[in-house]
């Protein structure tokens, strides 16, 4: 039974995913065409073909290896000046047709050039007034940003969802209500650990020998009504080791019960006490905090600022990885992982005993929404080949030929994003490392389901 719930959280993200990377690029192509652009491919995965099929203008299929997926636009990178063969031609028919020389000195340039040469070859003179680099600015904007949109849209409507019904449990509400008594006073590394007899006769906590339990709705302390638990910590802090009167619903009824507060122990060795600072030795009842479409864009806003500061951090992150690889640390449970990794957290979950399944559901929704958020936000980094780099590419356009117009000057015409082709090489591999190393340790040194 492990086994087949293991396999079945397995396949849920694994399709999961793949449906959100078909979106992704349903993103991208249903503007392009829209926009009147001419789409010729869009395929699920990369490699080997395993099935397509042409539908019009565009073939459709899935390739062997799902790890991601495209759409191919036609006329993504315009003509260089210094790429033309003999400038613009006319065939028979009076249509302008571009010839791109395919040789070029130096390794950039060739580099440039070839990139040109293999794009132009497939751009008919019918398809003159549909190149993507011809579009306007905005329309650019829309079709590069529509993919990653889409990844932030799924994370969006399944947070709302969650929050909304379950609530979030990265947000607990801290109630007033007792949810655990410590029944003896321990250092804070030492807390959730049982206390042996010994512990429990010489050293209990004020709550445990009064008679607290869990449960119990703190009302007041010393008096003064009790409206939130931070409130009741501030005054049992302030209490230092003096007599204290505490009262609390219980059943429907109000008891009252008389303690002293005392001194917690020092959270770390060598630390001295502070004996000013009381101890009550309860901690709350928390539940997830619910809220609407409101409250999940302030919570993806807080994501935002989160995702963007690991992006910074990520390839520090990923050599933590391959030094836990050949052994010399170990892996951060709290790194970045794969969607292999995310694929055997999602199949730990499935088959943990102890989770119920109201709480297997909610785990795995959330692990689909936060792979889609950060594909998204990932997807936006400025930079080729990711779409970022293309939206960049538009905004400059615009703000290029913005400014020669206020300055009355001629038009600088299209932005060059080929000339950014040897950054995209780079960027590209470092992302391919990336995700081999990330794919490598998810399988040697997997991070596991918290207990």
């Amino acid at each position: 039974m492990t086994v087949l719930l293991y396999t079945l959280g397995v396949v849920v993200f694994a399709v999961a995913i793949l449906a959100s990377i078909g979106l992704h690029e349903l993103g991208h192509m249903i503007p392009a065409k829209a926009f009147g652009g001419k789409v010729t491919q869009y395929f699920i995965g990369f490699g080997p073909t395993v099935w397509s099929k042409q539908v019009g203008e565009t073939e459709y299929g899935v390739k062997a290896i799902p790890l991601g997926g495209y759409v191919k636009i036609v006329g993504m990178l315009p003509p260089g000046a210094a790429d033309l063969a003999d400038g613009v031609e006319v065939d028979a028919d009076g249509n302008q047709v571009v010839k791109v020389r395919k040789s070029n000195t130096g390794m950039f340039t060739q580099l440039i050039s070839d990139a040109r040469a293999a794009e132009w070859e497939t751009i008919t003179p019918a398809d003159s007034g549909r190149l993507f680099y011809k579009m306007p600015w905005w329309k650019k904007v829309i079709v590069m940003g529509g993919g990653p949109t889409v990844n932030i849209l799924i994370a969006f409507g399944i947070f709302v969802g969650v929050f909304a019904t379950y609530g979030n449990a990265g947000d607990p509400a801290i109630e007033t209500t007792v949810g655990e008594v410590s029944a003896c006073v321990k250092p804070a590394e030492e807390s959730g650990k049982v206390c042996t007899p010994e512990e429990l006769a010489k050293n209990p906590t004020p709550a445990y020998q009064a008679g607290i339990e869990a449960g119990d709705r703190m009302v007041s302390f010393n008096g003064v009504a009790i409206t939130s638990w931070d409130q009741m910590q501030a005054l049992v802090k302030k209490n230092g080791t003096a007599k204290a009167s505490v009262v609390v619903e219980r059943d429907g009824e109000q008891l009252t019960f008389q303690t002293t507060t005392v001194v917690r122990p020092p959270d770390k060795v060598g630390e001295k006490a502070d004996k000013t600072v009381g101890f009550l030795g309860v901690t709350p009842r928390t539940h997830p905090t619910t809220g609407g479409v409101l409250y999940t864009l302030d919570q993806m806003g807080t994501m935002t600022v989160d995702v963007v500061k690991a992006l910074g951090t990520l390839p520090a992150k990923v050599w933590g990885v391959a030094q836990a690889i050949v052994g010399v640390k170990e892996r951060d449970p709290q790194g970045p992982v794969s969607i292999v990794g995310g694929g055997r957290l999602a199949g730990e979950t499935a088959s943990h005993e102890e989770i119920p399944v109201k709480q297997k559901m909610i785990s795995l929704l959330m692990l689909v929404a936060g792979f889609n958020f950060f594909i998204g936000m990932f997807n936006f980094v400025p930079l080729l080949p990711l779409d970022g780099g293309h939206i960049a590419g538009a905004l400059w356009e615009a703000l290029r030929r913005g400014w020669a117009r206020v300055r009355r000057r001629p038009d600088p015409g299209y932005v060059d994003v080929a000339k950014l082709l040897p950054v995209a090489y780079v960027v590209g591999l470092a992302i391919l490392v990336m995700g081999v190393v990330l794919i490598v340790g998810d399988l040697v040194v997997p991070v596991h389901l918290e207990s």
